[in-house]
């Protein structure tokens, strides 16, 4: 089932990712430059079951290593240092991180050809957008 998020993504629409941002505490110059990248994401799989999750930009690049279900440190991003773990659950990838009692989950999903990415916390929720590069 993760074969199907295997591949490079290129960003296409982001919708409220700032008012996310702002929930998970981000400050406002790192929300400025987050508003402004347009980040590649991608995701390779090796033959152990191990999942490489990529973030591409020009203003910083993230990578995690992880297999489903089993939780793993994260440094996000934004700087923030994260339990995290991510499970399959009705054909989406599904992102936990935990941190200082906080709580926030990316869930994504492939539709009509699409990489969705909707980042939850609380009542808020930012919807990303991605085409897989060729």
């Amino acid at each position: 089932m993760v074969e199907k998020f295997v591949g490079t993504w290129k960003m296409i629409s982001s919708e409220n990712f700032d008012e996310y941002m702002k929930a998970l505490g981000v400050g406002f110059a790192t929300r400025q430059v987050g508003n402004r990248t347009k980040p590649n994401f991608v995701l390779s799989l090796d033959d152990q079951g191990t999942i490489c999750m990529k973030s591409q930009s020009t203003f910083k690049t993230t990578e995690v290593k992880f297999k489903l279900n089993e939780p793993f440190d994260e440094t996000t991003a934004d700087d923030r240092k994260t339990r995290s773990v991510v499970t399959l659950e009705n054909g989406k990838l599904v992102q936990k991180q935990s941190w200082e009692g906080k709580e926030t989950c990316i869930e994504r999903d492939i539709s009509d050809g699409k990489l969705i990415a909707r980042c939850i916390m609380g009542d808020v929720v930012a919807v990303r957008m991605y085409v897989k590069e060729e």
